[in-house]
């Protein structure tokens, strides 16, 4: 059996080995479009439980595993990155005492696998998704054969690597290519290192240091500021505070809820089997503290005076403007909680400074960075949802990898939230469109379904370039070679940037055809863009309106939206 210092030890172990093998696991990936990749996405989510974990000694088994998945799945990237952290999430609910036997081993891995196929809407066998499935049918078997928990946890790894070798003979592209899946060999790198503690009592040590991962994400002010200090404040105190339940109480959390909204509003009452967490706006702050106290003692108490605060606030932005029409740029500062002041509020993911402010033009209160190369983690996506102050808050990913990872924060979050599939920059602005037309409404649920409508009538185009030498859909593709995507999907490489634009444009447009915008990226000249868009306008002007926007946006020349 193994306690919790050895757990730990062994999940510290195995994030080191996918760090020191990420850039392998990177090499992988068949698509040669830059990302930020799956051993990159796995190893920083894993990366932001070992800090936490190494804080950890003494606890059992069951508290580490639970610790674990907390933070795998705060940490979470891109979708590689979120199946890891459900893989852990679901390993986690099989661990339930201070030590593991072997039972519990079959039932972690067992648990793991179910919560990733249950959270992946169409799971794609030859993939990690199978490369787990296999190596937990093999712990059960194991199990059922009278191995011990080592046995166990040797068969889930032997069988994990064998379902590894077999994903080219399951997935064409794969075959084609000549490698094995990705996700799935970051898997067999985790458990390789947890193998090396748990069979040989050695940790693996991080041969790059340690990784770091920052979820500081910023905003531009000019994004949610605007009447910020306009909201009236029904009640005085902002009262916190979290109560250590006595189990001897039988009495509901729901109970003290309803007493604090018949006392005030704001009202954040979350709850497990140790404590309640308390937020309430009241002006009885006492009633609300005696309440509390009548299902366990309380522990990090706070009181403050809401109306005091928001003068000090309201002076404080007004210096700080005037600061600013001096000349002076503002800093960037942290994404914080708000509290609630609208009924709807948005959230977008995108990547460049043109970018941004156009989603800003469009209403979106803030924006988290991110995109193909820097995939945003959970936590990044639940910061910004928490900032943001409105009842319920529409989150706009942009990009296939992120829609996972933005999910994952609906469960995490104080807000009503929705995630919109939108996988482009396009389709994102179409979707913030389509959102103006609900101004004042009330059916959150139909304004989702029309913003997402209206995303899904956009046709996306891209021109970027290959990362890597690759052989894939019959074309042999050169580091560098300039590539043209349609809805992400390789259409025909080029040599000529404005050649490839131009052929692209040409490949989307149809007869009913009426908008196009293009956004240029970072990496093409003001001149340039003006020079493609006389090109484009002289072909195409009479037919369709034609828009270009500088977006700055890395990675992508440019993006080409047809409507």
């Amino acid at each position: 059996m193994y306690n919790g210092d050895i757990l730990r030890d062994a999940i510290i172990s195995g994030a080191n080995n996918l760090f020191n093998h990420k850039k392998s696991v990177d090499d992988l990936n068949v698509f040669p479009v830059p990302d930020g990749d799956t051993g990159t996405n796995m190893s920083l989510t894993l990366q932001n439980s070992v800090s936490v974990l190494k804080e950890m000694e003494g606890e059992s088994a069951a508290e580490v595993a639970k610790t674990n998945a907390s933070a795998l799945l705060r940490g979470a990237r891109g979708n590689s990155g979120v199946i890891t952290s459900l893989l852990f999430r679901g390993f986690a609910k099989g661990i339930t005492k201070d030590e593991i036997t072997a039972e519990e081993l079959k039932n972690a891995f067992s648990f793991g696998v179910e919560a990733a196929y249950k959270a992946v809407m169409k799971p794609t066998e030859g993939t990690i998704l199978t490369v787990a499935r296999v190596g937990s049918e093999k712990a059960s078997e194991a199990l059922s054969a009278g191995a011990d928990v080592l046995g166990v946890f040797e068969a889930a790894f032997d069988g994990a690597k064998e379902a590894l070798a077999e994903t080219p003979e399951l997935l064409p592209t794969l075959k084609q290519a000549g490698v094995v899946d990705a996700g799935g060999q970051g898997y067999i790198y985790i458990l390789e290192g947890m193998l090396s503690v748990l069979r040989d009592n050695k940790i693996i040590e991080n041969e790059g240091g340690e990784a770091t991962v920052s979820t500081e994400q910023t905003y531009d002010e000019s994004v949610s500021a605007a009447g910020e200090f306009e909201t009236e404040i029904t009640f005085t105190y902002c009262t916190e505070f979290i109560v250590n339940r006595d189990k001897k109480i039988k009495t509901k959390p729901q109970e003290l809820r309803s007493y604090l909204e018949s006392i005030g509003d704001c009202v954040v009452v979350v709850d497990d089997e140790e404590i309640i967490k308390v937020h309430v706006h009241t002006d009885h702050p006492g009633n609300a503290i005696e309440k509390g106290l009548t299902f366990g003692q309380l522990v990090h108490l706070k009181i403050e005076n809401m109306r005091d605060q928001h003068e000090k606030a309201k002076h404080d932005a007004e210096v700080k403007r005037k600061k600013e029409a001096a000349g002076k740029k503002a800093k960037a500062k942290k994404m914080e909680s708000v509290e609630i002041s609208k009924p709807v509020g948005y959230v977008s993911v995108c990547a460049g400074s043109g970018l941004a402010q156009l989603f800003s033009d469009l209403g979106v209160d803030n924006i988290v960075s991110g995109g193909q190369t820097m995939n945003p983690s959970t936590d990044d996506i639940l910061n910004a949802i928490e900032a943001t102050p409105a009842e319920t808050v529409y989150v706009l990913p942009n990009n296939k990898n992120i829609i996972m990872a933005a999910e994952q924060a609906i469960p995490l979050s104080s807000r009503n939230v929705y995630v919109l599939h939108t996988r482009t920059v396009p389709q994102g602005v179409a979707a913030m469109l389509k959102a103006l037309d609900f101004e004042g409404s009330s059916d959150n649920e139909a304004q989702a379904i029309e913003m997402q409508k209206a995303s899904e009538k956009i046709a996306t185009g891209s021109i970027t370039f290959a990362a890597r030498d690759s052989e894939f859909d019959g074309h042999d593709i050169k580091q560098g070679e300039i590539m043209a995507l349609i809805e992400g999907k390789l259409s025909f490489l080029e040599e000529d940037l404005n050649k490839a634009a131009s052929k692209l444009l040409k490949q989307m447009l149809k007869k009913n055809s009426q908008f196009v915008t293009v956004y240029y990226g970072d990496a093409v000249t003001e001149e340039a863009a003006a020079a493609l868009e006389e090109e484009m306008t002289a072909k195409w002007g009479d037919k369709v309106e034609i828009t270009f926007v500088k977006g700055d946006q890395p990675v992508y020349y440019f993006i080409i939206s047809v409507e």
